[in-house]
């Protein structure tokens, strides 16, 4: 299951910087759900809400970079530690993502939280 989530966090890196709907919706199980910010609001529901959601929130290819690793897996739950930073304006953020995979190695659930660094 390593491998599997370390392959899945590459695609995701892939999407970021192609913002391509079809990277995207690979992705993602049809029933995904995809929380931005959980304590703050509801999360995208569904592959098609994700596309829709990710393309007017993007971020535009080149202006981040996104170092990480593979902290622990437990059963099909990957849990990941970043660190994305913004080359413009130079804000950086500590990123803690938990990844629920189903068995075909797409997300049936995706949580990120984000924290600025100072």
């Amino acid at each position: 299951m390593r491998d599997a989530a370390a392959r899945w966090v590459q695609h995701y890196i892939t999407a970021w910087g192609s913002n391509e709907p079809d990277d995207i919706r690979a992705l993602f199980t049809e029933d995904a759900v995809y929380f931005t910010s959980p304590d703050e609001a509801e999360p995208w529901r569904g592959r098609e809400q994700i596309v829709e959601r990710w393309l007017a929130a993007r971020d535009e290819p080149g202006d981040w970079t996104f170092e990480w690793k593979l902290l622990a897996v437990d059963g099909g739950r990957a849990f990941v530690q970043g660190l994305t930073t913004y080359q413009g304006d130079h804000r950086s953020y500590d990123n803690l993502w938990i990844i629920q995979l189903s068995a075909d190695g797409r997300a049936s659930s995706f949580t990120e939280w984000y924290m600025p660094r100072k």
